[in-house]
């Protein structure tokens, strides 16, 4: 029995495909691009540790666009495998669906807000759109602890001072479930 991997071959069962040893089976995200996968995968990989591109494949004859051109590029960010896709004009992202970044303090929270915003549009509550137009949550770690505390009116502090930034800030977060004006800026 054959099957299809993401290198675009078949292989048997019994064979080990190189990056996917020991792997039955896998979710691995697909971004799809108007043109622009190689030059997103790029961007993606050099905003996040442990990323690299991993592989491209081209356009043939048989396939629709131009021969040669990029069709698909597969990456990892963070340790997660992609592929991006560049299937036209026909699709783009949504607010639907969005990737989050956990960061440990503010500085990491400035640090992806700044490159991940920047050509693309800011948004409430921590939320942003690329340049690509990919949707992410810029979130502090410390964030849902503040949202579950068992202390329901620390809690609702906490969401109210939330929905009314852009790029969340933990110290006006806390401040703001303890009750205290925000620290100033």
């Amino acid at each position: 029995m054959t099957r299809p991997v993401s290198t675009g071959r078949l292989v048997t069962e019994d064979e080990v495909v190189p990056g996917h040893e020991g792997t039955v089976m896998s979710l691995i995200t697909c971004l799809w691009f108007d043109g622009e996968a190689e030059e997103a995968a790029q961007f993606y990989t050099s905003v996040f540790p442990d990323s690299r591109i991993t592989g491209v494949t081209h356009n043939t004859d048989a396939a629709p666009g131009e021969n040669g051109a990029v069709l698909t590029v597969e990456f990892e960010v963070n340790g997660q495998q992609f592929v991006g896709l560049n299937g036209g004009p026909a699709f783009s992202f949504s607010e639907a669906i969005s990737f989050q970044v956990m960061c440990k303090d503010q500085a990491e929270v400035d640090r992806y807000w700044a490159i991940l915003s920047e050509g693309g549009q800011e948004g409430p509550c921590g939320w942003l759109k690329d340049r690509y137009g990919l949707s992410w949550q810029v979130v502090p770690a410390v964030l849902p602890q503040l949202l579950n505390d068992p202390d329901r009116g620390r809690a609702d502090r906490a969401m109210k001072a939330m929905m009314g930034m852009g790029k969340l800030d933990i110290a006006g977060i806390a401040a703001a479930a303890d009750g205290e004006p925000a620290p100033a800026l």
